[in-house]
């Protein structure tokens, strides 16, 4: 299976929508599917997944969540995979020899850089901060503070990525992916994720709520729908919170 891969705009602004009228989609190359892991474990379940692997010219977001992600990630594989998780062949880039401060430790796979010092700075050319590649500076104003995002408007890039980004067959697998997520819920939360989706758009919500609609019949048919509930707090009670 051929498919391409695009690099898309998503501005840190939330004010913007990426519509691609205004950032068009740019090929960057061709990710080629032709064949089934060889060794389930080996190729896929040691993969390292890290946002913070990035070519040349692209650059993370102050995003919190995003920023908060560039350390987790990595983090988390050093310690599911081990320090030298990027010498597995899943994970090791094939192009370029690495260099850089994380050495030794278990399972590691080369030389590790040979006698390479181990630390910054040093006197034998040992890797250093390569300016070409150093993150872009940015002026923030005016003063950066907390703020209250309960009023955000969390719907019109959404709104604009369904009506403009998506085409027909592309929603009907959204609303079909998002109705297969929810028939496992309570109805009264359905109803609630509905009712957010239709904040987006009436064809989004009402899309979701008719296939919902067959789930659940096709569920009252064969096994009834599981009630939730912790001491002291009701199903009834929670749907009163709609």
């Amino acid at each position: 299976m051929n498919d391409s891969f695009h690099c898309e705009f998503n501005p840190f602004d939330l004010t913007k929508v990426w519509s691609h009228k205004e950032y068009p989609l740019i090929p960057v190359g061709k990710l080629v599917l032709n064949r089934n892991p060889m060794n389930y474990f080996a190729e896929v379940e040691q993969l390292a997944f890290d946002p913070s692997n990035m070519p040349p010219g692209i650059e993370a977001s102050p995003d919190k969540m995003l920023q908060g992600r560039l350390f987790s990630y990595p983090d988390t594989h050093r310690h599911r995979l081990g320090a030298n998780n990027l010498q597995l062949p899943v994970n090791c880039p094939f192009r370029t020899r690495v260099t850089n401060y994380q050495r030794d430790g278990p399972m590691c796979m080369f030389d590790n850089q040979g006698g390479a010092p181990n630390y910054y700075p040093n006197s034998f050319s040992a890797p250093d901060i390569q300016p070409q590649f150093v993150e872009s500076k940015f002026k923030v104003s005016p003063d950066v503070s907390r703020y209250n995002s309960a009023d955000e408007d969390n719907v019109a890039q959404v709104r604009t990525f369904y009506t403009e980004v998506l085409n027909e067959e592309e929603r009907e697998r959204l609303c079909s992916n998002m109705a297969g997520a929810l028939k496992g819920a309570q109805l009264f939360i359905q109803k609630r994720m509905v009712e957010n989706l239709k904040a987006v758009h009436p064809d989004y919500g009402n899309r979701v709520q008719n296939l919902l609609n067959k789930f659940n019949n096709e569920a009252q048919q064969n096994t009834p729908v599981h009630v939730y509930s912790r001491p002291g707090v009701s199903a009834v009670a929670a749907s009163s919170k709609m």
